[in-house]
């Protein structure tokens, strides 16, 4: 199967026309792709299956309550298929069943471990009140993101644990947070900050062949090997913001095969 992964478009500011690749049997959007969700029309016809993992600011100064059923809605009439805390399996063209598990997994800012926990969340604060969002009528600070975060990783430890008795034969993981220390935007290293980008999900590879991410404003693509042989592989296609030279080195054309 050969993925077309887009992330981080910020369509709201940045000028850029997603194509679809001839020679994609599905696109994944993982996260950022418009905080006003007016680009999400963009993929109503789009020739191939799309599956969208929300970013953080597809939630800019929204209610979380609201704004995830709302979102759901807005995905259906664009024909795309949300995934959080979801999984879809698609067959490939030879045959093979392939699962998709997606959730934004917030970051639970864990990355350094609990000695860096209370610097971590400092320093996620400030992201949390640029977002501006609130969660059942409360802001939506570094916490609570915390505690979403979470969450998420619970959802996903056991979709990953799950026997697949011949329902599927590879699985692809989908967030919008990084797994791994190892996707740090190497502009700005192991800064307190870079806990609101990266979680530490290390120990959950192995559950998957390929994991796809965005949130990043750069381009990763790396294997980790595990200890029975196998590896995963961890790709980032974030485009980023052209006025910071992020999108330099950006291939909206690349596939991923898996």
């Amino acid at each position: 199967m050969k993925i077309q992964l887009l992330s981080d478009l910020h369509l709201e500011t940045e000028d850029f026309a997603p194509e679809p690749h001839p020679q994609a049997d599905v696109l994944v959007l993982a996260g950022d792709v418009d905080s006003t969700w007016q680009a999400l029309d963009r993929f109503s016809d789009w020739p191939v299956p799309a599956l969208f993992v929300a970013g953080n600011h597809e939630f800019d100064g929204r209610e979380l309550s609201d704004a995830w059923p709302a979102l759901r809605s807005r995905c259906k009439r664009c024909g795309l298929t949300l995934l959080e805390r979801d999984t879809v399996v698609l067959a490939a063209p030879d045959g093979r069943r392939i699962r998709f598990v997606g959730t934004v997994r917030w970051c639970d800012f864990n990355v350094f471990g609990p000695q860096r926990l209370e610097s971590a969340l400092r320093a996620g604060g400030y992201f949390q009140r640029v977002m501006g969002a609130t969660q059942d009528g409360a802001p939506f600070d570094a916490l609570a993101v915390r505690r979403e975060g979470l969450a998420c990783r619970a959802w996903l430890a056991a979709a990953l644990a799950e026997d697949a008795r011949g329902r599927w034969q590879t699985t692809v993981v989908v967030t919008h947070f990084a797994p791994s220390l190892q996707s740090a935007d190497p502009r700005y290293g192991k800064q307190s900050g870079t806990a609101s980008f990266c979680n530490a999900d290390d120990d959950l590879l192995p559950g998957a062949a390929l994991w796809l991410h965005g949130h990043l404003h750069c381009r990763h693509d790396y294997r980790v090997a595990h200890a029975d042989g196998r590896s995963t592989r961890v790709v980032s296609q974030a485009r980023g913001l052209a006025d910071k030279g992020e999108t330099y080195g950006f291939d909206a054309t690349k596939l991923i095969e898996v």
